[in-house]
């Protein structure tokens, strides 16, 4: 670990450590608590939908007032306790279970603490990277958090289902809970003084304060055009999710091992994408290739209007998936190194809540339209319908043209305009 994070510095190795621990431990829980639902709990399709759609919403809205608390206190510390706070309401679950006191509200209120629990830590993290680390490394930082993401999302699930298959249904969150604990030791470790924010300059908590982060964004000429785009590519593409696991399991015909495939696979794209990001920028230059992978990742999608079954219906979802991922990999580091960049260091864990607020709230409420058109439209038109609204999304990235400062050794290019 610290071989490897020499340039970054001891403290971003145990940072990655916490990272990587806490990763890992949510991709092999994956679909526990749905699937906890149904098998122990015997709830209706609408419970569980209920469960994924109202913790993410009622959780983005209890992080609302968080983002500007956070913005006050170290980060480290409420990064630590909201591991903490996961990790004890995780554990519950098993502990019910075993004592026979599981219920449906029990894992709705656990959905919506972890919700609120991530946005907050989120918003610590960037902050406290932003801190931690040089301008000229944060690229470098996102590009390794990124690969770590799409490694673990490749084989977390593949391992969560091979445990519950062994060992029964709480073994996965038993394994989440854990992670967060084993995240909070590895923040514990990191030593350095964070200096305490200055709280003379805390806005006075009412209506108008908790609304912080958006007015910084929207007031952002290069920020609001970036923030529509994310935030719709992410959620027509997560609110398409769930049909596709209809789509191939339930109307093509497709075997579990064969879903899993083309879940676990592309993630290989997301792996590749973001170890070359870096190479890219230097390069290219960032404008350029965040511009472009970012236009690109909205193009693939719609691809899956060619999904059939057998084995070559397969091999489009793999490579519609890869291609999708692939850019994904390349465009987040670079997307989340400029925000940090953009954003003054007193606004950052405002700005961070806001944007996970208004992605899990759009994510939540697109995944329930999109469950309503498919009992009009078919579930195959409705994914492709996606796709043909995402083709449109990138007029907003373009529109952003954000030329970013450039890195020690980045390559001038032709399209990169002072500032």
């Amino acid at each position: 670990m610290e071989a490897q994070n020499a340039r970054l510095g001891r403290e971003f190795g145990w940072l990655w450590f916490a990272y990587v621990s806490s990763t890992v431990g949510t991709w092999v829980g994956f679909g526990a608590l749905p699937l906890i639902a149904i098998q122990v709990l015997d709830v209706s399709t609408f419970q569980v939908s209920m469960l994924a759609a109202a913790g993410l919403a009622v959780g983005a809205v209890i992080a609302v007032p968080l983002g500007g608390k956070v913005e006050f206190l170290r980060k480290r510390p409420v990064m630590i306790t909201t591991d903490l706070v996961r990790f004890c309401v995780l554990i519950c679950v098993p502990v019910a279970f075993v004592m026979r006191w599981l219920t449906f509200t029990l894992l709705l209120l656990v959905s919506i603490v972890v919700a609120a629990a991530d946005i907050a830590f989120v918003a610590a993290s960037g902050a406290y990277l932003k801190h931690l680390l040089k301008p000229s490394q944060l690229l470098v930082a996102n590009g390794r958090f990124e690969s770590t993401t799409w490694a673990a999302t490749a084989v977390g699930p593949p391992l969560g289902g091979g445990a519950i298959g062994m060992l029964g249904p709480v073994v996965t969150v038993i394994a989440n809970a854990g992670s967060f604990l084993v995240s909070a030791v590895g923040l514990y470790a990191i030593r350095g003084q964070e200096v305490r924010p200055d709280r003379r300059d805390e806005p006075t908590p009412n209506l108008k304060a908790m609304f912080d982060g958006w007015r910084f964004i929207l007031a952002d000429s290069e920020l609001r055009p970036l923030f529509f785009n994310t935030v719709l590519v992410n959620a027509l593409i997560m609110a398409t999710e769930p049909l596709l696991v209809v789509l191939l399991v339930g109307e093509l015909g497709f075997s579990p091992w064969q879903y899993g495939l083309a879940f676990g696979l592309p993630c290989l794209g997301g792996l590749i994408g973001a170890r070359l990001a870096p190479r890219l920028v230097a390069r290219y230059g960032r404008r350029r290739v965040m511009t472009v992978s970012g236009v690109l990742r909205a193009c693939w999608p719609v691809g899956l209007v060619f999904v059939a079954p057998g084995v070559g219906g397969l091999v489009v979802v793999i490579a519609v998936e890869f291609l999708l991922i692939a850019c994904m990999g390349v465009f987040n580091p670079i997307f989340a190194t400029y925000r940090l960049e953009r954003v003054a260091t007193d606004r950052v864990a405002r700005v961070l809540t806001a944007w996970s607020v208004t992605n899990k709230a759009v994510i939540a409420l697109l995944t329930a339209g999109w469950g309503v058109m498919a009992v009009f439209t078919g579930t195959h038109a409705a994914i492709v319908i996606s796709g043909v609204l995402l083709l449109v999304t990138p007029i907003l990235l373009v529109r952003s043209a954000p030329e970013p400062r450039r890195l020690p050794g980045e390559k001038e290019t032709q399209d990169a305009t002072p500032r």
